[in-house]
Formats: structure tokens, C-alpha cells, sequence
């Protein structure tokens, strides 16, 4: 028989590590209050909440948004952000640990002095799989040396239009690339599922058919047969689902004219009940207002995303609302209890995958990996692999180190910020020195050798006939989402159009290496150019670029996309009967001698 003692001092079986997680996670339901477990399905911004808000409300999730960091802005201070946060949930009556999302869509690439990879659309153009591997892998260590578990990413969309702002979150127009590079996932996880770090829960985003909306209007309408939205946009999800993903993140657009945050059939009929995803389905930024496209969500908004399958509601700065526009709903007997068991399971699930109750605080272990050499060197190898050569007429490629004067203008050849594009350090991303790394023009310095005179002036002035050759880094600068969206022009814009003409009027050999998140419109200027390299996004290594123009590296990228003609052609991809400028899959095969090989 059991004395007081025994009795306060015994472990609840929620606490227990040797018990299965599905008995922890029943344990632990059965004590939860409404409270407890509305509040387990709330995901609040840094900025819009608190360590007091955190344990007062019971908050089970707090994300930053991009550019949401702490000051400084260093690792250290993350850590010291997530471990205060952390500490207040373990306050709460439960001592609920919480989860912490982040956008490391390319790296963890709002933290200064991490490593940022190339964005998606290059590292569709790597065609391998084993490398994105080993970038989500790289990526989880960073990520955990700042205490956080949760990765928003991968984008798994089929970019159908590059109108669309977020091109470059995507691997490819056909299902193939994204399908194949969902390879990221097993790397960020670790496994076959989610774990203790440097483990981090991935996310397969956004769910359905965001890539494929009408003019590729981010958040707009996709407007196809069930038959073809399930050919063309369901498999990377399907892939996903195979390699154990933690989470998946619910699409702002809508499905013939339907807001897919509140699409039942979707969400519970397909993806959880057809495909048997247990995950956590988790709402986009401010989805809930998407749904019926008013200003103010309403408890009709609520209850059609909860009961449509959403588990964890992503409310940045109208949580609290959230949480009392829920309850009614709840006690007003709208949304069912097996909805809110049902969500709190898969939730509490990851939690205890993860190992937060036994270790809920950062392994600062993992600090030293963040910006490190060898994620470096691996993000310089992507680089290399990501770059596609779309000319090269009078085999300049790749150049020769040696004793030859090069001359390098463009807005983009010494801009780390230009070079990431968006979702780094910011939201939108900017140009400018904004995090640690090499740009293309010091690669090309580096990679030109001593012996070489490397001239560089950003709009072109000094270019005259005795330089051997002249290299423009040109292209966009950064943008994210729906800001980036581009429903008129695609061409250059009209700084780098005067650059290339002083280069041309020069009469010297005009290499272009383009900075960019899509094919932009440059079939009018092509002639003019004798050589024309895809860099696309390529993050802070830019010596990857400098690799391949040199030939220290062979030139193997493949287009993920389509490449237009002009906009007038647009949507434009494979398959469809048009004439491009470029096919989706060209991409010249250079050796390192420069011989054209493909």
C-alpha cells in the first residue's frame, strides 16, 4: 500500500519516458482543461505575445515571422529567446512544453551569420536529391542551435506560372522535382520521423495546389479537375507523407473558387482520412480571414477551419480573439470535442516525439554548427550544381585563371543581399551587406587567380576595349510572396539594360550571369550576349558561381522550368505545345576544360 508520500512523489505516466507515446499523449489529454487544450492549438507571433501571455494562455505553439528577431541579432540571443519562451509554457499547470516555428526556407536565414543555401528553384536545377539531403540535414543543425523544432519548409508546390512571388520556393514546374527533392524532409527530421534534436519537424506547404493559381496571383484561385489537381500537385505531398513529415502547412489559395482553409474535403477527407496523415496540419499566416475573405474572422471562420481538419491555428496577432471566438464555438456545441481531442493528439504527439518533456531547453551543443565551414562548403557545392548555363556561342566558358583582365559590373556581382533574394534576415529580404558571406564578384576574384587584373565598377564605367572579357551579374532584387508577384513586365529593369549596353558598346566578350527567382524576359537582349548563366538564388556562397564560370566545377544544371520566350507566352511549361526560348531540362554540360559535352 502506497503512503501520502509515494503518492505526491510518483511520476505521472505523461511524464513517463518508457511508456509509448500514444499512452503519454492520452494520459495527458485526460487532464487537460478546454482551456489547456484550445490554447495547444494556438500558434502566436513573438512580437504579439509574451512569456506571460505564454503561461497565462496556455500557448502550445509561437512562431517568428520573417525578420521577427530577438536584438541582437546572434544565435546566442535566439537561444536565450527560445529558452525564456520555453520556460514560461513549462509554468503553465501541465508544463506543456511549446513548439517554435521558424521560416529557415533556405538556411535559418533570419539569423545573421547563418549559412543561407540556394533557394529551391536552383536546387531544383541540381537534380539531386542526396544534396538537398544533406542541406536539410545541415540545415536542422543550425536550426537546433537555437533551440527551435520546428522548420516551415519544404515548399512543395508545382510552380505553373512564373508570375507567381514564390518561384523560387518551388523545385519545378512538373511534379517530378518536387517529388524527388522532398529529400529535404528525411534530412531536417533525421529519419523516417520527427525526433529529439538536431532533429527538426518539417513542413510540406502548402497544401493544394498553390502553384498552379490563375496568372500565378499568390493566394488566387486554381482552377482545375479534381483528376488533374490530384496528377499534378498531390504527388510531392504523397512523397512527403512516405518520408514521415511532421507537418503540413494548409495553401491561401482556393480550389475552384473555394478558400482551401476551409475545405473539408481536402484537408480531413483526403489528407487525413484517404492518405492517413497524422501529422499536424497547421493553418498559413492569418488564414483564418482568407476563408470568406473578410476583413475580421468571425466564429463562422473558426468553426469552418477547425472543423474542415485544422489542427494548429496560426493567428499571429489576433490569438487572443482566437481563443475566445473558439471556446464559443466549443461550448456552443459548433465545433465537436473529438475535433479539438483530434487536434490536441497530433499535437501533443510531436511534442513527445521530439522529446520536449524530457529536454525542453536548447542543446547549445549545436551552436558552433550555426554559419559553419562545412555547411558553407556544402552550400558552395549547391551552388555549383545549381548553375545552368543557357549560352555559351564562342565557348568562352568555362574562363581560365591566369594573366587576363576582367571586367565585372551589375548591381548583383558584390551583393550578398541581392544574391539570397527574399525570406533573409527579413520578410522580403534587401540589397545590401546584410549577413556574412562571399559574393560573386569576390568568387570571381578568388577564382580568376593572382595573375589576373579583376576590374569591377557596378553600372560599367571604365569598361574600354583591352579587357578580355566582361561578366554582368544582373537580375531582381529581393521579394517574397505576393509582393513579388509580377502580372506585367518580367524583363530587366532599366539600370541593368544600360549596364549590358555599355558592356556590348565596349565590343568586348559579354558573359551574363543572371541573379534571379524565375526566367525573366531576355530573349530581345540575348543576342547580344555571347554567354548566358542561370545562377537563379544562389544564398551566401556566392564562390559556387565563380566555380563553374572558371571550371573548377563542371557545369550540370538543368532548367527546373520552362524559360518564355516573351510574358505574352505565359503560362508557358512542358508539354504544351509552345515554342520557348529555353526548354525545361536545357542546360549545357560543361567539363572543367571547357569542352561542350550536352
Amino acid at each position: 500500500m502506497m503512503g501520502d508520500s509515494d503518492v505526491t512523489t510518483a511520476v505521472l505516466p505523461y511524464r513517463d519516458a518508457t511508456l509509448p507515446v500514444e499512452d503519454r499523449v492520452e494520459d495527458l489529454l485526460a487532464r487537460m482543461s478546454l482551456d489547456d487544450k484550445i490554447g495547444q492549438m494556438t500558434q502566436a507571433e513573438r512580437l504579439e505575445s509574451d512569456e506571460a501571455d505564454v503561461t497565462a494562455y496556455r500557448l502550445g505553439s509561437v512562431l517568428s515571422g520573417g525578420g521577427s528577431v530577438p536584438e541582437p541579432n546572434v544565435p546566442e540571443a535566439w537561444a536565450d529567446m527560445y529558452d525564456a519562451l520555453q520556460r514560461a509554457a513549462l509554468r503553465t499547470p501541465l508544463g506543456i512544453p511549446i513548439l517554435y516555428g521558424v521560416d529557415a526556407v533556405h538556411g535559418h536565414a533570419n539569423v545573421v551569420g547563418a549559412t543561407v543555401f540556394p533557394h529551391n528553384i536552383g536546387l531544383g536545377a541540381t537534380r539531386d536529391p542526396d544534396l538537398v539531403r544533406e542541406i536539410g540535414a545541415a540545415v536542422a543543425r543550425e536550426v537546433a542551435g537555437t533551440g527551435i523544432t520546428w522548420n516551415f519548409a519544404p515548399c512543395l508546390g508545382v510552380v505553373r506560372n512564373p508570375r507567381w512571388g514564390r518561384t523560387y520556393e518551388s523545385f519545378g514546374e512538373l511534379s517530378e522535382l518536387p517529388v524527388a527533392m522532398a529529400s529535404y524532409i528525411t534530412g531536417l527530421q533525421g529519419g523516417p520521423r520527427v525526433g529529439p534534436p538536431p532533429s527538426v519537424m518539417a513542413t510540406a506547404k502548402h497544401f493544394l495546389g498553390d502553384g498552379g493559381t490563375d496568372d500565378g496571383d499568390d493566394q488566387g484561385d486554381t482552377r482545375l479537375p479534381e483528376a488533374e489537381l490530384r496528377a499534378l500537385h498531390l504527388p510531392p505531398f504523397l512523397a512527403a507523407l512516405r518520408f514521415g513529415v511532421g507537418s503540413v502547412m494548409i495553401s491561401l489559395s482556393a480550389w475552384n473558387g473555394v478558400k482551401v482553409h476551409g475545405h473539408r474535403y481536402l484537408i480531413t477527407d483526403v489528407l487525413k482520412d484517404e492518405l492517413g496523415f497524422t501529422g499536424i496540419v497547421v493553418s498559413d499566416w492569418n488564414g483564418l480571414d482568407e476563408i470568406f475573405g473578410r476583413e475580421e474572422f468571425t466564429g463562422e471562420e473558426v468553426r469552418a477551419a477547425i472543423n474542415a481538419g485544422i489542427d494548429l491555428v496560426m493567428v499571429p496577432e489576433r490569438w487572443r480573439r482566437f481563443i475566445d471566438v473558439l471556446r464559443d464555438e466549443v461550448v456552443a456545441g459548433r465545433v465537436p470535442m473529438s475535433r479539438i481531442d483530434d487536434a490536441n493528439r497530433r499535437i501533443l504527439t510531436k511534442k513527445f516525439e521530439q522529446g520536449l518533456f524530457e529536454h525542453p531547453l536548447t542543446d547549445r551543443s549545436h551552436l558552433p554548427a550555426i554559419g559553419c565551414a562545412d555547411h558553407r562548403a556544402l552550400a558552395r557545392r549547391a551552388v555549383a550544381a545549381s548553375q545552368v548555363v543557357l549560352k555559351d556561342e564562342h565557348g568562352l566558358l568555362p574562363l581560365a585563371p591566369g594573366p587576363r583582365r576582367i571586367f565585372v559590373a551589375g548591381r548583383a556581382a558584390d551583393d550578398i543581399g541581392m544574391q539570397c533574394g527574399g525570406w533573409t534576415i527579413s520578410w522580403q529580404g534587401s540589397p545590401g551587406p546584410i549577413t556574412p558571406g562571399t559574393t560573386i564578384l569576390e568568387g570571381i576574384r578568388a577564382a580568376a587567380g593572382p595573375d589576373a587584373t579583376v576590374v569591377h565598377d557596378a553600372g560599367g564605367a571604365g569598361i574600354d576595349p583591352s579587357f578580355d572579357v566582361a561578366i554582368a551579374v544582373v537580375g531582381e532584387e529581393p521579394y517574397a510572396e505576393d509582393e513579388g508577384d509580377l502580372p506585367g513586365a518580367m524583363g530587366l529593369d532599366t539600370a541593368d539594360l544600360e549596364t549590358l549596353a555599355r558592356l556590348r558598346d565596349a565590343g568586348v566578350p559579354l558573359i551574363v550571369v543572371l541573379v534571379s527567382g524565375r526566367p525573366l524576359d531576355i530573349a530581345a537582349e540575348l543576342p547580344g550576349w555571347d554567354a548566358l548563366v542561370a545562377a537563379w538564388l544562389p544564398g551566401t556562397e556566392g564562390h559556387g558561381v565563380a566555380d563553374v564560370l572558371f571550371g573548377a566545377v563542371p557545369a550540370t544544371g538543368r532548367l527546373p522550368v520552362t524559360w518564355m520566350r516573351s510574358a505574352e507566352q505565359l503560362p508557358i511549361v512542358d508539354g504544351d505545345g509552345q515554342d520557348p526560348l529555353f526548354p525545361y531540362g536545357h542546360g549545357l554540360s560543361l567539363r572543367a576544360s571547357g569542352e561542350v559535352t550536352g
